[in-house]
């Protein structure tokens, strides 16, 4: 959906058979709608031509096995993270990097590091580490740097968030005190709750973005990396809508050199990543990477982009407890989540436009998870609504509070209440590293990298990328079996469906 002028917004969706269409409305509400609804009666069309087609070949469609052909490079020298944002998640993930290479600490909640994939079939006993498993970079390999409007090192930058324990952050002190940020990129009306000096200057947006790839070039000579992920890690910008600027290469360098309003400076650091051939992974709801021209952008480069919103708290307990309603067909009548939380996120959020942003990614899970279309008498009528509250005395540890109304056999009411005291940034931070790892390895995939969107991630974002007209699973646990498929086809491997009927010859 995008907006084509002021009063008119786009529908756009594919069809079952890949036909594209285009229909105008009056707002974006029902222009989304719309979208949704056609969206998921195409994926239930596509569904039932597959389920008719196993029938009728007997079967399960299985991956061919194939050899590992060398298709992916070597993780050969360093890998260069550079994030703009260098706050809680930022510092907390670099300083955990830091700690684990020095035997401080174990990097848990990491599923490149700590989790293992299946091989074969369960009698064989094969559970390699997911890391021993595929080519991925070594934790020694990595050099970081970043950008923020505040000049504070990471060191005090850390010590400023309270995550972590001050005894851990002195012995981390000589190397995050050496890692400064680079002036970023800023706007006060995108971001209005915070502000700081730490900010570039130029003639246009366009200036704005050559002085950031100029950063990248400066920072992979400097650093000797011979790959880099850009990893956003910055505030939630304000709601923003996809217009005519966004719809290629040409109309966006357009407006960045028109100052145009529609581009916030998070797809200025996007465009000038992906003009680099630097992938970019985004953590904050920001549409940022989710634009035709910057997918565009991705695939022509072969700089594979994922997004959006790292999945931590609240909604990953949604896509825990979501999937196990529709699993026993419970049905939902309503589900009210609200948030306190301190910290500069939420800070930032206290902003009702840079909350917009981020309700919008919320809200659109259970949706997704439960197919009201097809089960309109389960979640038909199901009502969702999500608050944050700033409450600076939380600081980084955020509360998630849901209530829960489902109803069961005869239309019986039950309730479900969820209090979920959580550490934000401990929880982000492993999902960062797991992302710096597995995007790196899609741009060292011959058959990922030129993709552009990598869905396989989903797994890590509360409102994942697909391509356009295709709706995203939410479901933790079809994304979780989504990314280590991926990876078993990557090496040959067979792809596991569960079917198990070969134990039973």
């Amino acid at each position: 959906m995008y907006q084509k002028k002021p009063g008119v917004f786009m529908a756009d969706w594919w069809d079952a058979d890949g036909r594209r269409h285009r229909k105008q409305f009056s707002t974006a509400a029902l222009a989304r709608e719309h979208e949704h609804r056609e969206t998921a009666l195409a994926h239930a069309e596509r569904a039932s031509r597959e389920m008719k087609l196993a029938a009728r070949t007997g079967g399960v469609k299985r991956s061919s096995p194939k050899a590992d052909n060398g298709t992916i490079e070597s993780a050969k020298g360093k890998l260069g993270v550079m994030i703009p944002g260098m706050g809680a998640v930022a510092t907390t993930f670099v300083a955990g990097v830091e700690a684990v290479r020095k035997g401080l600490a174990k990097p848990i909640g990491s599923l490149t590091q700590m989790g293992t994939i299946r091989l074969g079939k369960r009698t064989e006993g094969r559970a390699p580490k997911v890391k021993e498993f595929v080519p991925l970079a070594g934790l020694d390999d990595m050099v970081f740097s970043g950008w923020d409007i505040f000049e504070d090192n990471m060191y005090d930058a850390a010590s400023n968030a309270g995550v972590l324990d001050y005894r851990l952050l002195e012995q981390l002190k000589p190397f995050l005190s050496s890692i400064a940020p680079r002036p970023a990129v800023f706007d006060h009306k995108y971001v209005k709750k915070i502000d700081g000096p730490n900010v570039k200057k130029g003639k246009n947006k366009m200036d704005l973005a050559e002085q950031l790839r100029d950063d990248i070039r400066e920072f992979k000579k400097t650093s000797g990396a011979t790959r880099l992920i850009t990893m956003w890690c910055g505030s939630t910008e304000s709601f923003i809508e996809p217009t005519e600027a966004h719809q290629s290469l040409k109309a966006f360098e357009k407006a960045l050199r028109e100052n145009d309003d529609m581009i916030a400076p998070s797809m200025i650091y996007a465009y000038a990543s992906l003009m680099e051939g630097v992938p970019f992974a985004n953590g904050a709801p920001n549409l940022t990477v989710d634009l035709p021209v910057m997918l565009e952008l991705s695939r022509r480069n072969e700089a594979p982009i994922c997004g959006k919103d790292f999945k931590t708290g609240q909604t990953l307990m949604k896509t825990v407890l979501a999937p196990a309603f529709k699993a026993r067909l419970l049905g939902l009548s309503g589900w009210y989540s609200t948030n306190i939380l301190g910290n500069r996120d939420g800070e930032v959020l206290d902003d009702p436009g840079s909350f917009k942003t981020k309700e919008e990614s919320k809200l659109g899970v259970l949706e997704h998870i439960l197919q009201p279309g097809l089960y309109p008498e389960l979640y038909g009528n199901m009502y969702h609504k999500v608050r944050i509250n700033y409450y600076p005395p939380r600081g980084d540890n955020k509360e998630g509070w849901d209530n829960i109304d489902i109803f069961g056999w005869l239309g019986y009411p039950m309730q479900i209440k969820v209090d979920f005291l959580c550490r934000d940034s401990i929880l982000a931070a492993p999902i960062v590293l797991d992302l710096v790892l597995l995007m790196d390895l899609a741009q060292r995939t011959s058959e990922l990298k030129g993709l552009g969107i990598q869905e396989w991630l989903s797994f890590f974002f509360k409102s994942p990328m697909t391509v356009p007209g295709l709706y995203p699973e939410h479901d933790l646990f079809i994304q979780l079996m989504k990314l280590k498929n991926t990876l078993r086809h990557l090496k040959g491997e067979e792809l596991i469906t569960h079917l198990g009927l070969e134990y039973y010859d």
